[in-house]
């Protein structure tokens, strides 16, 4: 058993660990699904995403796998290969799921795909999850068990997901079945379905929201940053301007106000303005594009938007959900014949030497 090294730094994590904390025992109900829903095939391969411990990657392992478990904790680790040193067919690895590039996993397909207790914990979850859907096999199934909402301890609400974040994951599978375990969600998804980017309105806008800017923003890897809304759309962040306040000084204060990420007007550069209508009244959006921030995205606004993820541009147009019309349209500017078939818009493009 060996570790691979990871750029990610220590985290209260590997301070769980270090004191001698745990998480709950794998349950007799989800090693029964486990046994009848993902047997082994010869030669079979898995890997256990957030292992911890690695009780799960050891059950997987007597089932007849070949084991990569993988965690960002290296204290975890650590312990588990004290705790279960003669463990035949399994290999930990340090490995951040979110932070390091999918092509240091160890291999690059498996047969099953396991993340117990952790999906709650992960943050750009659509990144992950298309990473996640590259690296398995044909016919191979992910399988993730979580704490569903409902029955999560009431000051813990952060260890679970809703209704609404298990349908999220299951969207874009040809099979997609769910099995309680003791209280447990266990998802079984397969068969990866080719998606193709859709947009959709949130509703009829109040008079005033029918100006505004979207706003592109994205990391030092080139991802965008996408919210996942209350009203099912995926959207750019943005909304509409004051009284008195430029396209760009709207750009940078609502980008502040729903994420938390701070940038200067002056660093806001308009690529078009466009025009378009929702339920008969006319939109016009200005398309916006930060090119310095600073600070992490944060959940400001819980009421208007449910989390944001990092997305890779090259996965906007598999998305399994639709995208905020506006927002469309805005990343279309900036990434022309990227999105196909969007609606019908009038675009004004903004010379570079206008800024």
């Amino acid at each position: 058993m060996t570790t691979t090294p990871s750029d990610t730094p220590s985290d209260p994590w590997s301070a769980h660990y270090a004191d001698g904390k745990e998480f709950s025992p794998l349950g007799d109900a989800e090693r029964r699904l486990l046994a009848r829903h993902v047997p082994a095939p010869e030669g079979g391969r898995a890997l256990d995403v957030g292992c911890g411990l690695g009780e799960l990657a050891r059950f997987l392992a007597e089932s007849g796998y070949q084991v990569d478990a993988v965690d960002f904790a290296p204290t975890a680790l650590d312990r588990a290969r004290a705790d279960h040193p003669e463990t035949e067919g399994v290999r930990y690895h340090v490995h951040d799921i979110e932070r390091d590039p999918a092509d240091r996993l160890p291999h690059t397909a498996y047969d099953v795909i396991t993340l117990r207790l952790s999906w709650a914990f992960v943050g750009d979850r659509t990144r992950v999850l298309n990473r996640l859907r590259e690296r398995l096999r044909p016919g191979g199934v992910l399988c993730v068990i979580t704490p569903v909402a409902d029955t999560a301890p009431e000051d813990r609400p952060g260890i679970a997901l809703d209704e609404t974040e298990i349908d999220l994951l299951r969207a874009g599978w040809t099979s997609a079945d769910r099995h309680d375990a003791d209280g447990l969600a266990v998802l079984l998804l397969s068969g990866p379905v080719p998606a193709r980017a859709t947009c959709a309105d949130k509703g009829k806008p109040a008079p005033h929201a029918l100006t505004g800017a979207g706003v592109v923003v994205t990391d030092h890897r080139g991802r965008v940053l996408l919210g996942w809304s209350v009203r099912g759309v995926w959207e750019l962040p943005g909304g509409k301007n004051a009284a008195d306040e430029d396209f760009r000084e709207a750009a940078v204060r609502e980008l502040a106000e729903e994420t938390g990420l701070v940038a200067d007007a002056s660093d806001a550069l308009i690529g078009a303005f466009l025009m378009d209508s929702t339920h008969g009244m006319p939109r016009l959006t200005a398309a916006v594009r930060v090119t310095a921030h600073t600070g992490e995205p944060t959940v400001t606004e819980p009421h208007l938007i449910r989390r944001w993820e990092w997305h890779e541009v090259a996965d906007l147009p598999a998305l399994a959900q639709p995208l905020f019309t506006p927002s469309a349209h805005v990343i279309d500017t900036f990434w022309p014949g990227l999105l196909a078939d969007l609606p019908p818009v009038h675009r004004y493009p903004v010379a570079p030497e206008a800024h």
